[in-house]
């Protein structure tokens, strides 16, 4: 009778919790990709650093990537980043990092990092070279949605507009009917 109402978490408590926020993620990941036109990935879990992301590309060619990522061939890196990218997502911390939904440009267009992105809690992380909002943050909002989907938008537009993208004819917004 005591393990009924034990509050120790199990295993199963964890992955139900890992599970949930992945579905959560990825709808919104999902809701975000549909309004792009030009070539985007689907959203897609990486093994390696176990993190949901989906990728924007401009459809220009990148200068070649130096390569030197941890646990990545170099020939990854340089195919992956072989064209200008929005990249955004969800990865759930590592040591000293916490959970936090992410977003980076490569190549990082002149004053990036200074761009003034949403919502407030919003930040340039000098030590991981990406924005984040952090997952805390968005769990306590009344409007955890809105929060993310606010963040993965201002994002892509500092990425977008200091790159020069093409926009008007990348960005799309379904049309609705009434």
């Amino acid at each position: 009778m005591s393990r009924i109402f034990s509050t120790r978490l199990t295993i199963r408590d964890y992955a139900q919790r890992f599970w949930r926020i992945l579905v959560q993620c990825d709808r919104l990941l999902t809701n975000f990709r549909a309004g792009y036109a030009g070539k985007c990935s689907p959203v897609h879990f990486f093994w390696g650093s176990f993190d949901l992301a989906v990728t924007r590309f401009s459809g220009r060619r990148a200068p070649q990537h130096p390569g030197g990522v941890p646990g990545m061939a170099d020939w990854v890196t340089r195919e992956a980043y072989s064209h200008e990218v929005s990249s955004c997502g969800f990865w759930f911390g590592k040591g000293s990092i916490e959970a936090l939904f992410y977003a980076y440009a490569y190549p990082a267009p002149e004053g990036f990092s200074d761009y003034p992105v949403q919502p407030q809690k919003a930040f340039f992380s000098p030590e991981i070279q990406e924005f984040v909002l952090p997952y805390e943050a968005v769990r306590q909002a009344n409007d955890p949605d809105a929060m993310v989907l606010k963040f993965l938008q201002s994002t892509y537009e500092a990425a977008a507009n200091l790159g020069h993208w093409e926009r008007a004819a990348l960005d799309y917004s379904p049309v609705m009917k009434s």
